[in-house]
């Protein structure tokens, strides 16, 4: 009996001190306002360098128009080492400021981008990820908010 006792005072022990070891956001650590998306990428791995070469092409220069216009932050892409390993093997990724109004939907800001970005680079685009569905499938996409702990 005195062996229960003992088991069920340490097993509930062990749960009020769980409870005792949460963190507090803004307390213990900061959550940044910006916001990254996230985007998992499984590419046929002999087909890596077609599909940068694609990015190149498309995705990078659109990104960098919505920077030089202050609608993002950055971008960036990062490659696995070991392209046949796990559900992805490329992730791309854009840092915006925050994640309320620079997510909003917003016409003029579309059409400024649009101005720029032009009809060329919007039909070159167009023709170059028509090909993406051959050689990649994304596997997921995720909006991410940095946090520091203090």
């Amino acid at each position: 009996m005195k062996l229960r006792q003992l088991l069920t005072g340490l097993i509930l022990f062990c749960f009020a001190g769980a409870a005792l070891a949460d963190l507090e956001p803004w307390k213990d650590y900061d959550i940044d306002k910006g916001v990254t998306n996230v985007t998992t990428v499984k590419v046929d791995s002999n087909m890596i360098d077609k599909y940068l070469e694609g990015l190149s092409q498309t995705w990078a220069p659109a990104n960098d128009v919505a920077k030089e216009l202050g609608q993002i932050e950055g971008y960036w892409i990062h490659v696995s080492q070991l392209p046949n390993s796990g559900d992805f093997n490329v992730v791309l990724g854009v840092d915006f400021k925050d994640g309320g109004s620079a997510l909003q939907a917003d016409k003029a800001q579309y059409e400024a981008f649009m101005k720029k970005w032009g009809e060329e680079n919007q039909k070159k685009s167009d023709q170059v990820v028509m090909t993406y569905p051959d050689i990649r499938e994304i596997v997921g996409e995720y909006m991410m908010r940095k946090v520091t702990f203090k």
